[in-house]
Order: C-alpha cells, then structure tokens, then sequence
C-alpha cells in the first residue's frame, strides 16, 4: 500500500511539473490497467504502445502500469478523471458505474454467438456506447476481447439450482449483481486482487471469469471446478480521458486511434490461444471442466429482459436494436 501511495505520488508530481514547465520534449501518456504482464491484454497494449511510439516519431509515448500498482480498476478511473492518469483498461461490468450504456454487454445470453457478439462492438451501436461517456470526461478507444465468463468454485455448478444460497463474487455491476439473484445466488461485490483470499478464506463460495483471468490469477488453486455456462461476454475496455486526447495534435489522435483497434485485433488472436494454454495449465492442477445446461441458465435469467422493458426503455430499445443485428 505504501508503495503504491508513494508510486502515485511521483506520477501525480509529474502531472504538475509538465503544467509548471509547459514543454516537453514527449507527450507521456500514463496507461492503468489490473492484469498481469503475462496476461494477453498487457502484451496487445505494449505493442500498442510500441506502434504509438514509433508512428508518432516518439512524440507520444505511453507508460503501461500493470498489477493494479495504482488501484483497482474503480480507483484508476477516479485517478483519470481527477487528471494523474491518461488512459485506463477497464471492462464494462466496471464502466456501467460511469456509462450505463455499457450494461449491455452485462446482460446474460444476450449475443447469439461470437460472431454476432463481434459484429456488435465493431458496428455502430460498439461505436456509440465508447462515446457515451464524452460528458463523463472520457471517451472508449476500443475493445478488447475477454472471451466468455463462467462460474467456478469448489463444487460443480451445472444447472441455476447449484447456485442457491451460494455467495458469488461479482464486479460492482448493478446488472451483474441482479443476474446472480436470478440465479438463486448471493451476489458479494468484490474488488478482483481480494478474491484469492476470499475465496481461499470461505468469505465467497463461488465467482465469475474468463479462463485465462481464472488460471493467471491463480484462482485455479483455490477452486477445482471451472462450469462451462458463458452467461455473460464482457469486453475490456480502453478508455482515455478527453482532456488527454485533446491535447493530442489531429494526426497524433488519429495514429492513437488506429493503432487501439488494430491492437484489439491483435487481442482476438492472442486470446484464443490463452483460452487454450491457460486451461491446460489449470487442468494440470487438478481443475476439472465441467459441461452445464445452458438453457435452464438462459431461461432463468429471462424475467431480467421483461423488468428491462418496464423499468429502461432506453436499454431495451438497445437490447431490441442488438437482437436485431
């Protein structure tokens, strides 16, 4: 903690030497995310940085901290918005809190399949929900994939009626939290670095991931079951403050722009091969793999989209808009 206090005192210094000065030979932008330098969006985002540095002639540059060493995904945003960060991978359980337009990509079983779920963040409705949040003081650069989330914990959990009474860790997501209650569960909104020992403590029975997020972060360890449901397709996100890209010259904005997406490209193949090693490497320690019903998980969750129609119409009407692609 105290490193990290000290960490963020040095960057938040660095904010207010280049506004005493006014010139820099660089434009540093300062990038937060909460994932391993193993994990496959570090690795997009560094060759993005890369790309960024070199097409730019090193006018712009990014600095990339990673392991949550300034805050969880909630504290990196504030950071952003309070002007000692310039760029932050988020997702968009997390983004609901900032854009509710993001809830869509919350909702259980909404995309048919991948094909249709990547159609939908490449086309123009992906493309208003990233500039949703331009009120907020921050816009989305692009997507990252995150693959499908499932349940995993020390029991098999194959139809809704495993979950019952059982406490699940869930982002800070107002639709995640009512899926879980769909689903019999006890929603525990929980930061992501506390889950290890929460789950290792009893704290939590159950929680939420990816693949590859359940195997890095070591989670395998502490639970041996990982069922196979995919409720939910949850993209990362890659968002930057406006005042930021303002101050970006046109063609540097541009060259940014360009390069996020071509590097969420990047993601899709770096991804599907993470899904496949980081499962062989669970699998090793002892995690076993479990098929589910699906459709007793979709059919459970269904009285979510009936409230939606009579509580947001401005979401179902997103949601219809989504159905119809």
């Amino acid at each position: 903690m105290m490193a990290r206090k000290l960490l963020l005192s040095a960057i938040i210094g660095s904010v207010f030497a280049m506004t005493a000065t006014g010139v820099t030979a660089a434009t540093t932008l300062k990038l937060s995310h909460n994932h391993s330098r193993d994990h496959a969006v570090h690795q997009v985002m560094t060759d993005m940085a890369k790309d960024v540095r070199d097409q730019t002639d090193g006018e712009v540059r990014i600095r990339i901290y990673p392991d949550a060493q300034l805050g969880n995904q909630r504290e990196s945003m504030e950071l952003m918005q309070n002007g000692a960060l310039d760029l932050v991978k988020s997702n968009a359980a997390e983004l609901e809190a900032f854009g509710p337009a993001y809830s869509a990509f919350n909702l259980p079983y909404l995309f048919r399949d991948k094909d249709h779920y990547y159609q939908i963040k490449s086309g123009e409705i992906g493309k208003e929900i990233l500039n949703s949040t331009a009120d907020k003081g921050f816009v989305g650069l692009t997507y990252y994939d995150a693959g499908a989330r499932s349940f995993y914990s020390n029991k098999p959990i194959v139809k809704p009626e495993d979950l019952k009474g059982m406490k699940v860790r869930v982002q800070p997501s107002p639709t995640a939290i009512a899926m879980i209650k769909s689903l019999g569960g006890n929603p525990t909104p929980l930061a992501y670095g506390e889950l290890y020992t929460a789950m290792q403590q009893g704290v939590v029975d159950a929680a939420e991931n990816n693949i590859p997020s359940f195997s890095l972060s070591r989670h395998s360890e502490v639970s041996k079951y990982f069922s196979i449901d995919e409720h939910t397709m949850v993209p990362d996100v890659l968002v930057i403050s406006t005042k930021s890209l303002a101050k970006l010259t046109p063609e540097h904005q541009q060259i940014l722009m360009t390069v996020a997406v071509e590097s969420a490209e990047k993601m899709k193949v770096l991804w599907a091969k993470a899904e496949q090693t980081e499962q062989a490497k669970a699998e090793k320690l002892g995690v076993t793999f479990v098929s589910t019903d699906k459709e007793a998980f979709a059919a459970a969750v269904a009285p979510m989209y009936q409230q939606i129609q009579t509580d947001n119409p401005a979401l179902h009407q997103m949601i219809e808009r989504i159905k119809a692609e």
